[in-house]
């Protein structure tokens, strides 16, 4: 009985870990109040982005949101690591990294590619 009931909770806690314990939250850059640590962050570049991302000082930009009545809360974000080729500013990006109240110490960056098939504008 104590056998079934010690594999029923590492059960439990197997589920829990997988699926709550171990995700980084997704977050827009105006939701960053009151996070701490590892996170995502979907955003707009804004300009100018200056650095060099292989020196100790490392890339810096800022992001915002890409929409919504918030556009005016920014990030400062530093990366170390491969820019991604198609990485400007006014690009939306994916930026994980670990964020300290103020900054974001991004480890990887992913842009969006621009879309051709957007509908044409008028």
């Amino acid at each position: 009985m104590i056998a079934l009931s010690v594999a029923a909770a590492l059960a439990v806690f197997l589920l829990y870990t997988s699926f709550a314990g171990g995700a980084t939250p997704s977050l827009k850059p105006s939701q960053l109040a009151g996070h701490h640590g590892k996170l995502s962050v979907s955003g707009y570049v804004l300009g100018p982005v200056t650095g060099d991302p292989h020196t100790a000082a490392g890339l810096r930009f800022k992001l915002r949101d890409i929409d919504g009545p918030h556009k005016n809360v920014r990030v400062p974000v530093v990366f170390h690591g491969s820019e991604p080729d198609l990485f400007r500013a006014r690009r939306h990006v994916y930026v994980v990294g670990s964020y300290n109240g103020s900054s974001l110490a991004a480890t990887s960056i992913t842009t969006k590619c621009p879309s051709k098939y957007s509908p044409a504008k008028s």
